[in-house]
């Protein structure tokens, strides 16, 4: 296995951990009977770090047959390793301020979510159109 592969391994491992993790602050604010968008927001990050970390483990598995030069496997993989940490940002920073992140607009607390929802997300749309690549040129 290459050391790209084994990079994305190990910081899906981080993030798995991560949102596993977030299972707790979920359980207290469901025990507490908390707002239910903050009950919401901490589910959201339960479920979806892990998701995440899976998506890293699959692409990890698959991207040393392909047939592209090193380079386009790190943007892939460095891709969503910042992808995935800029959620694990702000999707445990959003129930802690209150704030869901999809408006750039608010407090400095919301931005900061904005932010890595945003980074989160274009850096993950890199990823998905450099495996494309990868993909094409490697049939």
């Amino acid at each position: 296995m290459e050391p790209v592969a084994r990079h994305l391994i190990f910081h899906a491992a981080i993030v798995l951990i991560i949102g596993l993790l977030c299972g707790m602050p979920y359980g207290r604010a469901i025990n507490r009977k908390a707002s239910e968008p903050i009950v919401h927001a901490w589910r959201v990050a339960h479920l979806a770090l892990p998701i995440g970390a899976i998506l890293m483990l699959a692409i990890a598995a698959v991207l040393t047959p392909l047939a592209v030069a090193d380079l386009v496997k790190w943007i892939i993989a460095l891709s969503l390793i910042v992808s995935s940490y800029s959620f694990c940002f702000s999707l445990v920073l959003a129930p802690l301020v209150g704030h869901r992140g999809l408006s750039s607009k608010g407090p400095f607390a919301a931005k900061l979510v904005y932010l890595g929802n945003m980074l989160g997300a274009g850096s993950s749309m890199v990823a998905a159109v450099v495996l494309l690549y990868a993909a094409y040129v490697s049939l």
